[in-house]
């Protein structure tokens, strides 16, 4: 079983940044396919960014050139830079990590006022 726990969720303003990290536990996630996820009110739950194992990242067309993922395999962490952030970022951001099976955080509360 992997936990995984991500913080730095908040309120910041349109323009700001915000840092999210990811911590893993209970098995090494090294091989794993790591990514942020996020859920907007009222709109289904959406891919943000993934980083493979490898390095290679996949970000969403919304969020490319605002966002960087990140990982450290030897911290078993990911991170998630967001830059120049819109309301349209407000959003439960969830943490994931994929190998055979898929393991989610509890997710993170971001606000973004205009």
């Amino acid at each position: 079983q992997v936990q995984l726990v991500e913080s730095g969720g908040g309120l910041v303003q349109a323009g700001g940044s915000l840092p999210l990290s990811c911590a893993a536990s209970g098995r090494d996630v090294s091989f794993h396919t790591l990514g942020w996820f996020r859920r907007a009110p009222g709109k289904e739950r959406e891919l943000v960014a993934t980083i493979g194992n490898t390095g290679i990242t996949d970000i969403a067309d919304s969020v490319k050139g605002r966002f960087t993922i990140s990982r450290d395999n030897a911290k078993n962490m990911v991170w998630l830079q967001m830059n120049s952030l819109e309301p349209e970022d407000t959003a439960i951001y969830y943490c994931n990590a994929r190998l055979h099976t898929m393991y989610w955080g509890a997710g993170v509360q971001v606000t973004v006022s205009s």
